[in-house]
């Protein structure tokens, strides 16, 4: 029982700190859009943004713990099972592994900048990270094809986030029951917008890691700032990049839903 307790907490303590997270970059490429924005439209602009309110130090570290809450939820779903039938498959104890890998370096980044260490991982811009990782990829044996290849992973993973965002597959995560028909309402407005949103910036920043291998220059690749601004040189112009940024405020609002509503 009382691991249940701290896995549950720590789990709504994590989704709650990606919303947080998503609001952030989401408002940020909304600034962008209206010019006004100086941020980098990423998780490190997130992070200097929060860093420069009143009691920002605490916020980052509130932040930072949040993750490594999301971290251990995931690792304890790969050593004793997540909730639902089948969280005991070995499928779903590899996405948690993965999930769990992620999570600790995303939180490990966000604690290193709250500690002061700027020119850790999230102080540094996302563009200039994919750029660095896609030019030493390419420089492996076979680098063209291991940056081809990890590319169209990111690509399949877009469509696949956005694919279940809209046939509101998160459901079955959600105490349903519990909701009002009002609440379910929003819920699934925030669910199936800012997911597809989501998928479609993994998407096309996959596209983008693809490109760079078949030109082979690293300078194609692109971060999550420079993936949501090429949205504005689409056909649709600034609206194309409203709509994203919209999506992404969408998403963190979701988040908060699920930190709220979730099974765990």
């Amino acid at each position: 029982m009382a691991r249940a307790s701290v896995t549950e907490g720590a789990a709504r303590a994590g989704l709650a700190a990606r919303g947080a997270i998503y609001l952030l970059v989401g408002a940020l490429a909304l600034q962008i859009t209206f010019g006004e924005g100086e941020r980098q439209a990423d998780r490190g602009g997130a992070l200097a943004e929060l860093s420069e309110k009143p009691f920002g130090a605490v916020l980052l570290w509130a932040l930072g713990l949040g993750l490594a809450g999301m971290a251990l939820w995931r690792l304890s779903e790969v050593a004793f099972g997540a909730a639902g039938a089948d969280g005991r498959t070995w499928r779903k104890r590899l996405a948690s592994a993965a999930r769990c890998v992620f999570y600790v370096m995303v939180a490990s980044s966000v604690l290193s900048f709250a500690a002061g260490a700027r020119g850790g991982g999230a102080g540094t811009s996302s563009d200039e990270q994919s750029r660095d990782v896609t030019a030493r990829a390419l420089g492996l044996p076979g680098g063209q094809w291991l940056v081809a290849a990890a590319g169209t992973g990111v690509v399949v993973a877009g469509v696949w986030i956005g694919a279940r965002a809209v046939m509101r597959s998160y459901h079955k995560h959600l105490r349903l029951a519990e909701m009002s028909r009002g609440t379910r309402r929003a819920v699934d407005t925030t669910g199936v917008a800012g997911g597809a949103a989501r998928g479609l910036v993994f998407a096309v920043a996959g596209a983008f890691a693809i490109r760079a291998a078949v030109d082979y220059e690293p300078d194609r690749a692109k971060g999550l700032d420079d993936t949501l601004r090429s949205f504005a040189g689409t056909p649709l112009g600034p609206t194309a990049l409203t709509g994203v940024a919209a999506g992404l405020v969408l998403f963190g609002l979701f988040s908060f839903a699920m930190a709220r509503w979730r099974k765990v």
